[in-house]
């Protein structure tokens, strides 16, 4: 046999070794996700949800900024948009949780669509400011729409039901985010496998050589903006279902520069990073509070000391990461495997 054939050889069974691996290390994290509710107590059952539903939302915001190059600070606007949707419609119909949660992602994506328009003419600082405008017009909708949204009160909800099913605990309600999580996350990773992901990314690189190449730029911008806000609908509606309560405040601009910063912390451009990014970023402010629960006995002011930390750390994780890090939580996960794969050949 030639070095050549051998090499070839080799890689690929190197390639299928590590394509098996990682199969096995799926299923042992589908299974992990599937024996936590019956080992966790309420909080962390509470938190688990939270997290499949930040991931849903950066995952969707990771395909317009990490992989289309678009920066959104609407990212709460179209989220309140998917959550008032499902509420109205719990309120005023009889329609399972799935139609009401694909409605509320149709919504939110239309929604986009119009914000995206002007993505053609404008980038960057400009775009941003651009959704961070459209996502104030939508926050003032939501206040003052009162035949509609309920104005400063809100909406009420019922629980979600399906098949004569009621789910209302946090360990009930876990079975419909997590797993509606790993395949949204799933579908995302495979749209990057199709032209149209290969259009983002193209977009993102170079949107001048992109379109030079025949790659319609208003059309596939358009396409992830909606795409994006889907995800984010879906991610509101769930949101909605979980605190059975949507009022304007549930959707601050605060909410948009988290996801913002779950995407930057995670890793731009990269799946993993976004549910990485998602995770650290919710639980953050949970450190927070036990840190200032354990500080509280030995400084009485640790809370009126630590209330306003929560923003000062965001921000600073994010110049953090754009600094030292700019791949993210991602980029160290991956320095991590290799080092443990090298470590019994290292000298």
């Amino acid at each position: 046999m030639r070095i050549g054939d051998a090499k070839q050889s080799y890689e690929a069974d190197e390639a299928i070794w590590t394509s098996s691996t990682q199969k096995i290390w799926f299923a042992l994290f589908l299974l992990t996700l599937l024996i936590f509710p019956f080992m966790a107590d309420s909080y962390l059952l509470y938190l688990g949800c939270l997290v499949g539903i930040a991931v849903i939302s950066t995952t969707g915001l990771n395909i317009l900024t990490g992989f289309t190059g678009l920066i959104s600070l609407g990212q709460a606007g179209f989220m309140g948009v998917g959550g008032y949707t499902v509420a109205w419609l719990s309120l005023n119909t009889a329609l399972p949780f799935p139609v009401t949660l694909m409605l509320a992602g149709l919504l939110a994506a239309a929604v986009g669509i119009l914000v995206g328009l002007p993505s053609l003419r404008v980038k960057g600082l400009y775009l941003a400011i651009a959704t961070l405008a459209a996502s104030v017009f939508l926050h003032f909708i939501f206040a003052e729409w009162e035949s509609v949204t309920g104005g400063m009160g809100g909406l009420s909800l019922e629980p979600a039901h399906l098949f004569g099913l009621t789910f209302q605990s946090d360990f009930a309600m876990y079975f419909i985010i997590v797993p509606l999580a790993v395949l949204m996350v799933l579908a995302a990773k495979n749209v990057f496998r199709t032209r149209i992901g290969r259009a983002f990314i193209a977009i993102r690189d170079r949107d001048i050589s992109a379109e030079i190449l025949g790659i319609n730029l208003l059309h596939y911008k358009l396409m992830s903006f909606a795409l994006s806000s889907f995800y984010a609908g879906v991610a509101g509606g769930l949101f909605a279902y979980f605190f059975r309560v949507v009022t304007p405040e549930s959707f601050p601009l605060s909410m948009s520069i988290f996801y913002l910063a779950a995407v930057i912390v995670g890793g731009m451009g990269n799946l993993l990073g976004g549910i990485l990014g998602a995770a650290f970023m919710t639980l953050i402010p949970e450190v927070l509070k036990l840190l200032t629960a354990a500080l509280t006995p030995f400084y009485p002011n640790a809370p009126i000391f630590m209330s306003p930390m929560l923003e000062i750390i965001f921000g600073a994780l994010i110049v953090g990461f754009l600094i030292f890090e700019p791949h993210g939580l991602a980029e160290i996960w991956h320095r991590i495997r290799r080092f443990f794969s090298l470590w019994p050949f290292r000298n």
